[in-house]
């Protein structure tokens, strides 16, 4: 059973930055899709980025395009999302998420089976 554990949510203000970080255990990472969604209150749970951790190709939502980094640290069984600008609508509670993959990275909700437990990003003046 795959475990996966976010950390590094909190508040800042707008165009401050944060980092995410996400450690999976139990399961095979080495050729895994990662990504990050988000949910704010009300709304459907989005896609925000994605990592192919087999060969490194990433996808990003374009409303972050630009702004957020998703990278790897393979050692670690660690997946990170750096959110540099962030603004008022980045606020949500965002989760990680892993499954097989086909090779590319995506941003489908309906892709992934495993999901973390969430961490708050709230990003106020």
């Amino acid at each position: 059973q795959a475990q996966l554990v976010e950390s590094g949510g909190g508040s800042v203000q707008p165009g401050g930055f944060l980092r995410l970080s996400c450690t999976a255990s139990g399961y095979t990472y080495s050729s895994a899709c990662m990504a990050w969604f988000r949910q704010a209150p009300g709304k459907e749970r989005e896609g925000v980025a994605a990592i192919y951790t087999g060969g490194g190709s990433t996808h990003y939502a374009d409303s972050v395009k630009g702004r957020f980094t998703i990278s790897q640290d393979n050692a670690k069984n660690t997946v990170y999302l750096q959110m540099n600008s962030l603004k008022v609508e980045d606020t949500a509670m965002y989760y990680c998420a892993a499954d097989g993959c086909p090779g590319i990275a995506t941003i489908k909700v309906l892709h992934y089976s495993n999901w973390g437990q969430g961490t708050q990003v709230t990003v106020s003046s």
